[in-house]
């Protein structure tokens, strides 16, 4: 590639703990070693961040500037390095009129944008979509979302790809410890118990993530099955675990249920360590990085058969896809795996296939080269 340099202009990287921060660490540690590696020059390039929150795994503090919402002077020095780079990346929708002012000024400039989920599913004003056509490449994390720009929003196809999240290539396999025993005597684990999972941000915005259709459902399985027990991770909006206490308490699941709260990056290890299914039947994933979390660690997965999950199980080879509406379904579902667990595992050879950072980089590369001719 006969670049001389790579921007890639984020809102957040380190300063935030969503799935598209996530994606913007490894975007950022690619751009890093793909300009290393065809020796060119790059900057990353942060709206919102502060250094102090910096991880020197993901990038090199000398190509990282962090503005910490200074939104003028993060606009003047996006413009003026962004003149001065042959590929401009963006993170996110809202930094479009970044990428066409730069565009504007040298038309010549490749402008390079990803979308996630649900801040493209919506309407879109005529304006954003007449910039975003005008674009070399839109990454799409999902063919859901790709399908949403392409049908709805009318970009050109041939501009649209799929580049699904990979898994966070720092991510470690950790055995079972000593704090999964604390755990257990926490939250009155037994041997014999069988531990869904769901990890998700609790708020009246999240409320398609299917938490209260996995809670009918153990409604319905809890006489047959006593010992299910399901752990729900995440911050929370009083008024959102208010609703979601009142459904455990009408469902007579106060033994079964326990909504933990936010938990760190390392806690979450010992988590998905005790859990025996992770289980989310969302509509609105864009893609949902916790499921290709969850099958790093050998879980079985139950999905929304309806949004980006479809991407994240690669079409049910990794984990059972469920109508999220459908209680049989999810009911079915939760049964199959209780009664034949092993048969679910999913393959982690194929699984790092699949979503590896290695694939992801080299992927992310050819798109790069061919948003260039």
């Amino acid at each position: 590639m006969n670049k001389k340099k790579f921007l890639f202009l984020t809102l957040n990287i380190f300063s935030a703990t969503g799935g598209i921060e996530k994606v913007c660490k490894i975007v950022a540690k690619a751009i890093q070693e793909i300009a290393i590696e065809e020796n060119v020059k790059y900057a990353v390039y942060s709206m919102h961040d502060s250094i102090k929150n910096f991880d020197k795994r993901y990038i090199d503090i000398n190509c990282f500037k962090a503005f910490n919402k200074q939104k003028l002077y993060f606009s003047s020095h996006a413009l003026k390095q962004g003149v001065c780079s042959d590929i401009i990346i963006l993170s996110h929708v809202n930094l479009i009129l970044f990428g066409s002012l730069i565009k504007l000024i040298v038309p010549s400039k490749k402008v390079v944008l990803f979308v996630h989920g649900i801040e493209v599913w919506g309407a879109l004003p005529y304006w954003k979509k007449i910039l975003i056509n005008k674009f070399n490449t839109i990454i799409c994390v999902s063919n859901y979302t790709k399908n949403i720009m392409v049908e709805k929003h009318k970009i050109k196809e041939a501009k649209c790809h799929v580049l699904n999240n990979c898994i966070d290539p720092f991510l470690q396999y950790v055995p079972i410890t000593k704090n999964e025993t604390e755990l257990k005597a926490k939250f009155n684990l037994q041997p014999t118990d069988f531990i869904l999972l769901t990890v998700s941000r609790l708020s009246t915005h999240d409320r398609d993530k299917g938490i209260d259709k996995v809670l009918l459902a153990l409604k319905q399985l809890i006489k047959q099955y006593p010992n299910l027990k399901y752990l729900v991770i995440g911050k929370y909006q009083l008024s959102e675990k208010k609703w979601l206490d009142d459904i455990i308490s009408e469902y007579g699941l106060q033994k079964n249920v326990s909504i933990v709260g936010y938990v760190t990056d390392d806690e979450l290890i010992n988590y998905m360590n005790l859990s025996d299914i992770y289980i989310m039947p969302s509509k609105k994933e864009g893609f949902g990085i916790i499921f290709i979390e969850a099958l790093f660690f050998e879980k079985p997965v139950i999905a929304g058969n309806v949004d980006g999950s479809v991407d994240a199980l690669a079409n049910g080879e990794f984990g059972v896809l469920v109508n999220p509406d459908s209680n049989e379904e999810i009911v079915n579902a939760i049964k199959s795996i209780m009664l034949n667990k092993e048969k679910y595992i999913p393959n982690h050879v194929r699984v790092l296939e699949k979503f590896g950072y290695k694939s992801y980089k080299k992927s992310l590369q050819a798109l790069l080269e061919s948003s260039n001719n």
